[in-house]
Parts: structure tokens; sequence; C-alpha cells
């Protein structure tokens, strides 16, 4: 799989953008890191299904619709991008209405696999099996789904 490491300074908005300065704190991240790469890097997920599911992961973060461990997380909020006007509450918001329009265009029986796999990380045999779906069935399915959803974000 390949790695992209880079090393950000951490700030109370959350990782920046550019590299550490001196004497302050900083965190390694690996920006090629995603559920659906280990696939992607094997020849299972085209270029468009990739995109179609980071999409959706970014847009289920965004929206905070992961479960609560323990205590509230603050949102990691990123100065600037294409909704620089909104508030937080209107990104989470429209985060939202995306997540949940594209996963209405995936279908009630492909929604299923692609948030096990796309949102939840599981990989393809655990996600079989606790669909009971037959083995190997979940990449042929997980692609019908993401190419629903590059058709929904109009990815080219």
């Amino acid at each position: 799989m390949k790695r992209d490491l880079v090393e950000r300074e951490l700030t109370s908005e959350g990782p920046a953008r550019s590299g550490p300065r001196r004497g302050r704190r900083s965190v390694t991240v690996n920006l090629a890191e995603s559920p659906l790469s280990w696939l992607h890097a094997r020849g299972h997920l085209t270029d468009r299904q990739l995109a179609a599911g980071e999409q959706l992961r970014s847009d289920w973060e965004r929206a905070q619709l992961a479960p609560r461990v323990t205590m509230r997380w603050d949102p990691v909020r990123v100065a600037g991008g294409a909704e620089a006007d909104l508030t937080p509450g209107e990104r989470q918001l429209a985060a939202r209405s995306r997540f949940d329009g594209a996963i209405a265009a995936a279908g009630p029986g492909l929604s299923d696999i692609l948030w096990r796999v796309a949102c939840a990380g599981e990989g393809l045999p655990a996600a079989e099996k606790a669909l009971g779906w037959p083995v190997r069935s979940g990449k042929l399915v997980l692609g019908l789904a993401l190419d629903r959803v590059a058709d929904f974000h109009r990815l080219g």
C-alpha cells in the first residue's frame, strides 16, 4: 500500500496544512490512508469509484455521524475550502444532506455494504459475513454502489 507521510503541526483547529514550526507539537499523517485504498491499490476499484467512496466517507465524517465512544470530541475545523462562507453548523448540515442523498442514490440493497466498507472501515470479508452474503460477492456489489454514488456526485 502506498504511504504518503507528512509531518503536520497540531493546532487548535487540527493538523495544519503546512509543515510544523520549530518547537511546536506535530503529528505524522498518512495522506494515502483510507478504507478503500487497499481495494484500489489492487485494481478492484476504479479511480472514479475510489473518489466516490472518499467523498462519501468525507461527508460522513464532516456530518459527525460516527458514534461517540466516551466523550464528545470537538470537530476538526479546516480554514477555507468550498464552504468557507458557511458556519460550522451549516457545513455539518450540508455534509449530512450530501451523505443522505448519496446513500439514497445507492439504494436500499447496496447502501449496507457501502456504509460498512467506506464509512465504518470494515474489510470486505467481514462485511460479507455480517450481511450473510456469499464469499467474494462484496466486490461486485460495492462496485455497483460506488458507481451510483459517483453518478450522484457527478464524478467524471
